[in-house]
């Protein structure tokens, strides 16, 4: 077969070096010696040897030397997208080039020889006017006017919008393919899916069509087609229905109808490099970086391998299956198998077909090209083992616990949903405890095998299983830098959607999170985000609606601001019933895609806050009504604000043991962010009260203007919101820049005061300052709701210096019956100590004194847990022994600095 790749062949200057620069940081390769052409001794990513190397003229793929034991390969498109997604901004155009970046593209990313498809293609412009975004496009004029697309910068940001048609118009029944010079002298044509797999492939010398979709028959063509043989008198040249992998019910589909038009129906599977999926353009950019002579050899092994898979995905019987296996690897004599999603189990009797055939069993596994299909059936047993098919997709681990599973998924010979489940490998060790899983967790799914039946099977679906890393949490992933958020992810500011396998591939890493308690209902589609809810929110909350706003949006980021500030802080939301706390809240979630509002850490035990709390990253955990005295709560579930003193800096949730033989322990951090909502003020002590920031509500003057806007902000839908989400974590990169510009000011802004004498007062206010000036990048914040906003925010932490000053209100009034009794009656003698400097009152005697003069006080049992923190007279001691200079003799007395 002609293969044309010495243009291809040149790599660009620039992406060269970029490419160069990132493989040698990344895996450690080293530069070529001498008159060697060869990046070597890198370290494999899937092996972990040094032995990976690349071209250092075109280094489109990395290899790993080990071709026995890893034989991996990637090509560079694969590890590094970024570098081929925006071929304006890398080849701009030019007054005598205007076409360069579609060239690029073609050349760079295609791999393909421009002379071949000259003439075939021109470059136009697309542009999204609900996004406000564009991409040059790299178009394919179709017959009557119509054409297909493909944009080529940054292509992610229009969703799942890769290629378009032309608008409104359907191309069902026709192909694209390049000028054939004699349909007459063609004996085979390959039909593919995409334009692209049909140059690829026309590189190596077949003539191949483009279906454009896998779900179109191209009915009107094929007629064409037969109708200009049948009058040349020629038979109809063989179909090779070549199909992506994961189109197979489409190819068994469409080689079927293609038979009863008198066509003769193949079948190839393009193959699959490393357990990933490819195409025909995917196995041709990897023949590029190969000598002429070895890129002939893979790509005729390759098609050879493609033909063969084809013959098993068309094969009309499972014995007929079974034997097209036997003869292209005839080193097993029994082994399981798959036939239309049900498993079997082939055994093929090789004593007898020795006695009739004359054939020995040790010909048999050297193979004999003589060997019929036909005969083989004749002498082998077919047995179904089970009427599923279940099959492993990956290994996935927990690096933190190292709990480990299986990812199974279960498929039906019917219409059924496939199941997937986890498997344990004490569920794959033996056949009764497989058979109890499967059944248990697939309706009707029932595996009959043997245990040695399930051995063979295992040995063949587990080899070389590619490993997913787990995470059980949702949200932002500081070790991986993705957000994952169940169905899609957002990685570098991309939106990602979750693979039919469950995971998410960034570069060279596979992640999933296994945490289902939290779901989150996100629309991707900007157009039906409604954004005009702002100006509700202010009217109906004002300042407080745009810190509690900023608090929400600031949390998505809480991960990276604790790991470059060390903190992040709480917000707390007091105020009487009806203020509205519980209305700002469920809109705010609705802005993440949760109707929700919180939970109640006084009715959980402290294993249960802990998990409750690691659900979640740079997500708020909201704490509501956890200031409630219930007499009959357990102790051992009665909540301490102390517990969460840790989080402030995303300490750990809580320890707990490893299922290990040794004394590992797992200790999860805090990864989320806290919200309090309440309508007491928190009681707590001064470390907890420091890293809050307070809202206080109280019930609003309703307007009409204000109960309209409030309605319209109950009548929106999660549907209508959660777009906020994803477009907050899209633009991380330059919130995350805003705020490191913007904190440190803040922070020189309120040291300057002199009013806050608490350095973390001062650093919780001015990331919040610095977080509404970030809120602005997205929302459409005015300069009045600005600047109001961050005044808020000052007297807010002049307010809470004040507090952290003052006594509690109870321990206040405490003070102020104690100056009304020694000022009302001097006589009257409360204070034992002799020392002027000191008060010691023993409590029951100063009650007893109070409730003469008809003095009201608090409940002496609270009491004595709240002036161990009184500040005005500074606590000294309980109980002391105190010689009473009233008394003369010794008291027990609770003694203050005056």
């Amino acid at each position: 077969m002609a293969l044309n790749l010495e243009q291809s062949l040149t790599m660009e200057a620039h992406l060269r070096d970029d490419i160069l620069q990132r493989i040698m940081q990344d895996y450690s390769l080293r530069l070529p010696r001498g008159d060697s052409k060869w990046l070597r001794r890198g370290i494999c990513p899937a092996c972990g040897q040094h032995e990976l190397y690349a071209s250092y003229e075109a280094p489109w793929v990395l290899r790993c030397g080990r071709e026995v034991k890893c034989g991996q390969s990637w090509h560079v498109r694969e590890l590094y997208p970024d570098l081929f997604e925006n071929w304006s901004q890398r080849t701009p155009p030019t007054a005598t080039e205007p076409d360069a970046p579609a060239r690029a593209y073609l050349s760079q990313a295609r791999g393909f020889n421009l002379s071949r498809i000259e003439g075939l293609w021109h470059q136009e412009h697309y542009w999204n006017f609900q996004l406000e975004q564009g991409s040059s496009t790299v178009r394919f004029p179709l017959a009557d006017g119509l054409w297909w697309e493909r944009l080529i910068d940054h292509p992610a940001r229009f969703g799942k919008m890769k290629a378009r048609f032309t608008p409104g118009k359907s191309t069902k029944g026709l192909v694209w393919h390049l000028p054939i010079e004699n349909w007459l002298k063609v004996d085979k044509i390959w039909l593919v899916e995409g334009i692209f797999d049909a140059i690829a492939l026309a590189h190596h010398g077949i003539t191949a069509v483009s279906l454009m979709s896998c779900n179109n028959f191209p009915y009107q063509w094929l007629e064409q087609l037969r109708m200009r043989y049948s009058e040349a008198a020629k038979p109809t040249p063989a179909l090779v229905w070549a199909l992506d992998a994961d189109a197979s019910r489409y190819t068994q589909k469409w080689a079927q109808q293609a038979q009863q038009l008198g066509f003769t129906s193949l079948a190839a599977v393009p193959p699959v490099i490393g357990q990933r999926k490819t195409d025909w353009n995917d196995l041709h950019l990897r023949l590029l970086s190969e000598q002429r002579e070895l890129a002939e050899a893979s790509f005729t092994k390759e098609l050879a391998q493609s033909l063969y898979r084809g013959s098993l995905l068309l094969a009309e019987t499972p014995a007929k299956k079974a034997a097209l296996m036997f003869r292209h690897s005839p080193q097993q004599l029994e082994f399981p198998f798959v036939f239309h999603n049900r498993l079997y189990w082939w055994k093929l009797d090789a004593e007898q077909m020795s006695r009739n055939t004359g054939i020995e069993q040790q010909q048999l596994r050297e193979f004999d090209d003589a060997l019929d299909v036909s005969e083989l059936q004749q002498y082998a047993k077919v047995t179904q083992i089970a009427n599923c098919y279940p099959h492993a997709l990956y290994f996935q681990r927990d690096p933190n616990t190292e709990e480990t599973w299986y990812y199974y998924q279960i498929d039906f010979p019917h219409d059924g949903e496939p199941v997937k489940t986890t498997l344990t490998g004490a569920q794959l060790s033996a056949a009764p405890e497989f058979k109890k899983r499967v059944l248990s967790a697939a309706s009707g799914a029932l595996f009959t095998g043997s245990s040695k039946q399930l051995d063979r099977l295992i040995e063949q679906q587990l080899f070389a299983l590619r490993t997913v890393e787990t995470v059980d949490f949702l949200g932002f992933s500081r070790e991986h830098q993705i957000y994952l958020l169940g169905d899609h992810a957002i990685y570098q500011g991309q939106l990602l959607n979750v693979n039919q396998e469950d995971y998410f591939e960034i570069g060279r890493k596979r992640v999933k999170s296994t945490q289902k308690s939290v779901r989150l209902s996100l629309n991707t589609k900007p157009a039906e985000y409604v954004d005009n809810w702002l100006d509700d929110l202010w009217r109906c909350f004002g300042t407080h609606g745009i810190v509690a706003l900023s608090f929400w949006f600031g949390s998505l980021f809480a991960e990276q601001i604790r790991a470059r500030y060390k903190s992040f802080p709480f917000l707390e939301l007091t105020g009487e019933a009806g203020a509205g706390k519980s209305t700002l809240i469920q809109f705010l979630w609705k802005l993440f895609g949760r109707d929700y509002e919180g939970f109640d850490p006084s009715k959980s035990s402290p294993a249960g806050r802990a998990r409750h709390m690691g659900q979640v990253a740079s997500m708020p955990i909201v704490l509501i009504e956890g200031d409630r005295n219930e007499p009959d709560r357990i102790h051992a579930k009665s909540f301490d604000w102390d517990e969460l003193k840790d989080f402030f800096g995303g300490g750990t949730l809580r320890t707990r043991g490893v299922k290990t033989a040794g004394n590992e322990t797992y200790e999860p951090p805090f990864r989320g962010t806290i919200c309090i909502s309440q309508n007491a003020p928190v009681n707590a002590s001064e470390a907890i009260l420091t890293r809050i920031v307070k809202l206080h509500f109280t019930r609003p003057h309703v307007t009409t203007e204000s109960r309209a806007s409030a309605d319209r902000l109950n009548l929106l839908s999660v549907e209508e919101l959660s777009f906020f989400l994803i477009q907050a974590c899209r633009a991380e990169k330059k919130i995350l820049q805003c705020f490191d510009d913007r904190v440190s000011f803040y922070e020189g802004y309120l040291r300057e005061l002199g009013t806050i004498r608490i350095e973390r007062i001062i650093k919780n206010h001015a990331q919040m300052m610095a977080l509404v000036d970030a809120l602005a990048l997205i929302m459409p914040v005015s300069t009045e709701q600005r600047e109001q906003t961050l005044r808020s925010l000052q007297e807010m932490a002049q307010e809470r210096q004040q507090a952290i000053s003052a006594d509690h209100p109870l321990v206040a009034e405490f003070w102020e019956v104690y100056d009304y009794l020694t000022t009302l009656a001097p006589s009257l003698q409360l204070n034992h100590a002799s020392d002027p400097q000191v008060i010691a009152l023993n409590l029951n005697h100063f009650y007893e004194a109070a409730a003469e003069h008809r003095q009201n006080l608090p409940d002496l049992k609270l009491l004595r847990s709240l002036l161990k923190d009184s500040r005005s007279h500074p606590f000294v001691d309980a109980n002391r022994s105190v010689y009473s200079s009233i008394r003369s003799r010794t008291v027990k007395c609770w003694v203050f600095r005056q």
